[in-house]
Order: structure tokens, then C-alpha cells, then sequence
């Protein structure tokens, strides 16, 4: 149940009653929203508009709400100050709204692209690579919403590069090419210096990018060699982080190579195309440079491809919103290629095209984050580490626990903590990498949250309690923490909304924190265990609520949760 929607839509037809329909009401937690206190505002400008006195207006507004059967929601509903409604929200119906937990569907839903990842497969992935925690996130939220998601993993397998890595390749003899491609940065950065230092080889690169373009059966397999010990490594970062990327949704620029010409000739015959040196642009009002889809030498693009995926998208998948994940350094390009894709018809009007920019990962100085030996940091060297430290952690916090135990817990409290520290802020923001800061079990954490729900799990064995036996209990709500409780917990369903529409993760973290923070009060103020029967059992079934919301929050978030810690 979406409290605020619900709210909005009884305060909207209450505007319209009073004949104030062009106004929009502004809902907000009033004074003290834990007691389910919300406040309308609006009235007054509505009124100023409409020659109107306000307070009289708000008392309009206030009969047109409960003839629309506010009462059955609210203990109150009054006017207050100079214009305002206030509503309270009546305890008998915030229980009802707890009895019917679970993740409401999206009236309609949508089918929806999401492009996210994206690694060049010539490197390993790095550091930068961690924020694709953003774009897995979206894609949990959004099928969770009934939305039909495809998720997109456009890697990059083609072009000059590869000429080079796979000439280089050959060179190392079959004996050799598997012992060579073990560090994918090693053979990369052997590669580049041959190319860089010896003409000869640079020439023979140049001269496999064109075999491979036609399809030269010798050099497509030591090409699909390469990409498929690249792709190994990617897998295993997937399966580390928990990412729900597979293979089944690669989507490689090389898929669309044999499409490149025909995306040339459709712009050609839309009157988009112009000749600049010998290269084949897209002119657009509004930008100082064109989008080249062509080269002079013949070579298409990134834009060229991205074309290509947009089209195939929209036609084969029938998408009516496509987002894309990436580093904000590649703004300026998907706003050219949009504007290209609208004006060629690649991307129908219906077709929403979304590019959501991440920013960068520094170190406490400021600079982009680096390994201990100033270089890129590998992401499964990072991911190794975080491990290594959530382990010497556990073991200091928890010694009852034995080994197999604490390298569970190590795992998910490692990992988790390094997705939820980049997942936390907003997304287009840099952030600052610190170890100490998102493996703190105080604050904003992973390690906190997950220690929030083990807590609440322990409750239950002392309990000697099964959650499910309480499916059917209805919480009292006779006291303020427990209100405040269950609001928090009747707020997921707008948030997880908030998330889908925005594209915005961390709107999910600050929740599932506030939600943590609501229990820990309730938890101080009101007893449990010691409590009359009735009200033990109406508080139990509080608690099972919030340990299962903390679970689905943090795991539509891509962080696993643990019974014991």
C-alpha cells in the first residue's frame, strides 16, 4: 500500500469537490509523522487565486474528504493555522495495511531495457566496474514492480583493440595462450607496448581488425578464444558480487556489426546524413560537434552501434523504456545519440530513453581510487580484500562462531558492505572509498542493517517462535514506537516506487535504514518477550514484519542477509 498515493489521490478529488481542481495538493509529515500525522498545504495559493477566504476553503476541503470516506482512515481531520488540513491516521487502519504485506504490482506495466556493466572484455574489470551495483539494483526493483525486465550486458569485444590482442595472441603460440591470458592486464599491457613500439606488428593488427570484419575463420578463433577467457573473468565477478547478469543476456558490439551498414543507409535515406571529411555525420541543433556513425577509412562508431542496439531494443523487444547505467563522462554522448535515434525513428515517441550517469570512486585524497601500487584496482583483488577484512572483523565481534561460520558471514558481510557503501549515495555523486567507514556496524552500514535483521532472527529463537504461525496476528498499535514502526514499514511500497520512477537506489537504503532505526526504538520502549500474551504475539508479528522488509529491501538491493552473526 502506497500511504502517500492513497493520501494524494483523497486530497486531489477533495480539490476538485471544492472546485479547486488546478491546484495540487502537497502532502508532508507534520509535526510528529511517527504518529501518522500528515499535512496539506496548497489551499492558500488556491485560494489566494480563487479570491477565496483559506481557512474557510480548507474547511470545504476537509467535509469533501469525509464524504469521500476519509473517516474510515483517519481518527482526525482538521483544519489548522491558516490553511492547512491536517489528517491522522487511525491505528485500526494501519494494522489493516500490515495484514496485507508484499510488493503491490505496477497497474501497468512496462517492458523495459536496462544497459548496465558494459566492460570492455580487452581489460579485466576495475574498481569503476562496482558501480554496476546500481543498474542490478534497478533491475531487482522493477521486476519486483511486475515490470518485464531485459537486462542488456553491452560488452565491449570489438574493434582496433582486439586486432591488436588477437595478433598478439597468435604470437604466443597455442601452448602458451592460456598461461598469457591468465592476467588479462598483463597480456593487454604487452600488447599495447608491441603495438606502440613495432610498426610492423601495429600493421598487422590493423590488418586482423579487417579479417575479423570479414569473418577470417583463424582469426575469429583466436578472437573468440580471448573473449571467452575475458568472459570468464567478468562471470566470476558476477558471481561474487551477486550480480544477475548471465550470459544469456550479453549483448556484444559485435552482434551488431553485420547491422552497421543498414544503420548508415536508413539515415542516409531519413536526410540526416552530411559528408565531413570524408567522415558521415549527424548534425543536430543544439550541439557543437556531430555525431560520426562513419568514419572516413569506412570504420563505424560507438554511436553507430548504440543505434544499432537502440533500434533492435525498441523493434524486437517491443521496449517502452530503455535505461542505460554509465559513467557520467559519457553524458554528452547519449544525449547526441538519442536526439539521433528520436529523429530517425530508431526509438518510437512512446519509448522513453533514460541515460543515468554514475560518478567516480576516490580515495580520502580525492583522486580516483588505485591499488596499493598506484595502478587501476582490479575489482576481484578489491572484492578479495573486503572479504579478508570482514573475516578478521567477525571473528573479533563474534568468537562463539565456528569457521565455517564466520567465512559465511565474512562473505556476506564483505561483499555486502562494499555494494551498499556505493549503492548508499546518490548515484550521480563521486564517493569516497573507505574500508573503516562501510564495514562499521555503526551508522548508514551494511554490517549495521544486516546485524538488524540477525538481531530480530535471535529474537525468535528465544522466542522458541516460528514468524510463520504469526501470519495472521494483527498488531494493537497501542503505543507511539509501535505507530512509528508501522508506518516505517507501510513506506516501503512508495519507496520501492520512488526507486523505479527515478532511478534512484539510494532511496531504498535510506529506508531500509530508517526502518532499522524505528525498530531499534520500538525495541527499547516496548517489551516483548516479557509482554501479556496478546500484545506478546501482536509484537512478535511486528517484528517478523520487519526482519522480512529488511530482507527483501536489502536483497532487492543485492545484499544477502544471515540468521546468526
Amino acid at each position: 500500500m502506497n500511504l502517500r498515493a492513497l493520501l494524494h489521490d483523497r486530497f486531489t478529488a477533495a480539490f476538485e469537490a471544492t472546485g479547486i481542481a488546478e491546484a495540487e495538493p502537497l502532502l508532508r509529515p507534520a509535526a510528529r509523522p511517527e504518529f501518522g500525522h500528515y499535512q496539506a498545504n496548497g489551499i492558500m495559493a488556491a485560494a489566494k487565486q480563487a479570491r477565496r477566504n483559506p481557512r474557510q476553503l480548507a474547511q470545504a476541503v476537509v467535509g469533501a474528504l469525509r464524504e469521500g470516506g476519509i473517516d474510515a482512515m483517519a481518527d482526525t481531520v482538521e483544519v489548522a493555522g491558516p490553511g492547512f488540513v491536517n489528517v491522522t491516521l487511525a491505528p485500526a487502519f494501519l494494522a489493516a495495511g500490515l495484514s496485507r504485506p508484499g510488493i503491490e504490482a505496477a497497474p501497468r506495466p512496462d517492458t523495459i531495457v536496462i544497459d548496465y556493466s558494459s566492460p570492455n572484455l580487452a581489460k579485466e574489470m576495475h574498481v569503476g566496474h562496482l558501480r554496476t551495483t546500481i543498474g542490478d539494483a534497478m533491475a531487482r526493483v522493477l521486476e519486483a514492480l511486475g515490470h518485464t525486465v531485459i537486462r542488456q550486458n553491452h560488452v565491449g569485444d570489438w574493434g582496433t583493440q582486439f586486432g591488436m590482442l588477437v595478433a598478439h595472441l597468435d604470437d604466443r603460440g597455442a601452448d602458451s595462450q592460456g598461461a598469457a591470458l591468465a592476467d588479462l592486464e598483463t597480456f593487454y599491457a604487452s600488447a599495447r607496448q608491441r603495438f606502440d613500439a613495432d610498426p610492423a606488428f601495429a600493421q598487422r593488427a590493423r590488418r586482423m581488425v579487417v579479417a575479423l570484419q570479414r569473418g577470417d575463420a583463424a582469426a575469429r578463433r583466436h578472437w573468440e578464444r580471448f573473449i571467452e577467457i575475458s568472459l570468464t573473468h567478468c562471470r566470476a565477478v558476477y558471481d561474487r558480487l551477486g550480480i544477475t547478469l548471465t550470459d544469456a543476456d550479453l549483448d556484444a558490439e559485435s552482434r551488431y556489426n553485420d547491422h552497421l551498414p543498414g544503420v548508415v543507409e536508413h539515415l542516409d535515406r531519413a536526410g540526416l546524413l552530411s559528408v565531413s571529411d570524408g567522415a558521415k555525420c549527424v548534425f543536430l541543433d543544439g550541439f557543437d560537434t556531430p555525431v560520426i556513425v562513419q568514419k572516413s577509412d569506412g570504420g563505424y562508431l560507438y554511436a553507430t552501434t548504440d543505434l544499432a542496439a537502440v533500434r533492435h531494443r525498441c523493434q524486437s523487444y517491443g521496449a517502452n523504456r530503455l535505461m542505460y547505467f554509465t559513467d557520467a563522462r559519457q553524458s554528452l554522448h547519449f544525449r547526441q545519440f538519442f536526439a539521433v535515434a528520436r529523429q530517425a525513428g530508431f526509438a518510437p515517441p512512446e519509448c522513453r530513453l533514460e541515460h543515468h550517469p554514475f560518478g567516480a570512486i576516490k580515495d580520502r585524497g580525492g583522486r580516483a581510487f588505485k591499488s596499493r601500487d598506484g595502478g587501476t584496482e582490479k575489482l576481484a583483488v578489491l572484492l578479495e580484500e573486503a572479504v579478508r577484512r570482514a573475516d578478521a572483523l567477525v571473528r573479533r565481534k563474534s568468537p562463539e562462531l565456528g569457521d565455517d561460520a564466520v567465512q559465511q558471514v565474512a562473505r556476506v558481510v564483505g561483499i555486502g558492505a562494499v555494494k551498499y557503501a556505493d549503492l548508499l549515495r546518490h548515484r550521480a555523486s563521486d564517493y569516497v572509498f573507505d574500508w573503516d567507514a562501510m564495514l562499521s556496524f555503526d551508522g548508514n552500514t551494511a554490517p549495521y542493517l544486516q546485524y538488524a535483521y540477525a538481531r530480530i532472527r535471535s529474537l525468535f529463537r528465544r522466542a522458541d517462535a516460528d514468524p510463520a504461525d504469526l501470519a495472521q496476528a494483527t498488531p494493537t498499535l497501542g503505543t507511539g514506537a509501535e505507530r512509528q514502526l508501522a508506518l516505517a514499514l507501510l513506506r516501503f511500497q512508495e519507496t520501492l516506487e520512488a526507486v523505479a520512477a527515478e532511478a534512484l537506489p539510494h532511496y531504498l537504503c535510506g529506508y531500509v535504514y530508517e526502518l532499522a532505526g524505528a525498530f531499534m526504538r520500538f525495541y527499547e520502549t516496548c517489551a516483548v518477550l516479557d509482554a501479556p500474551p496478546a500484545i506478546r504475539r501482536s509484537r512478535l508479528r511486528l517484528c517478523a514484519l520487519t526482519a522480512d522488509t529488511l530482507r527483501r529491501g536489502l536483497g532487492l538491493l543485492g545484499i544477502d542477509t544471515v540468521e546468526r552473526m
